[in-house]
């Protein structure tokens, strides 16, 4: 797909929360369709609902991971590095820290903690 960064970023601005936008943004990579993905991803958002846990990008990107990598063994190592390489380059991995709110410094805005999930699972997708 051309550019699966922008198309997750307009999923994001037009009804779904960032793992929703993530995962659909793959929704050609995997064997299920976009009304099943955006399930998956419903309760994910807005760090697991709270701003406390996981960016939602984040979950998106390992959720597709797993679907697309696994065959019968854990994808241990590369989730791992998914998960160093997303906190380098936005600064971190949850979200309420992504977003400042005990500090007012904003790390990273959605927009791009999707764009860099999506373009850190290309990487580790083959894409």
């Amino acid at each position: 797909m051309a550019d699966r960064k922008e198309l997750a970023v307009e999923l994001k601005h037009n009804g779904h929360n960032c793992c929703q936008a993530v995962l659909v943004a793959f929704a050609d990579k995997v064997d299920y369709s976009e009304d099943e993905l955006r399930k998956m991803g419903a309760s994910f958002g807005i760090g697991m609902g709270c701003m406390e846990a996981t960016c939602g990008a984040l979950i998106g990107a390992q959720i597709l991971l797993g679907l697309i990598k696994f065959d019968g063994k854990p994808v241990i190592r590369e989730a791992g590095e998914l998960y160093k390489e997303f906190e380098a380059k936005c600064g971190a991995g949850t979200c309420k820290i992504l977003k400042g709110i005990e500090t007012g410094k904003v790390l990273c805005e959605c927009d791009d903690c999707v764009r860099n999930a999506v373009e850190i699972l290309e990487k580790y997708i083959g894409e």
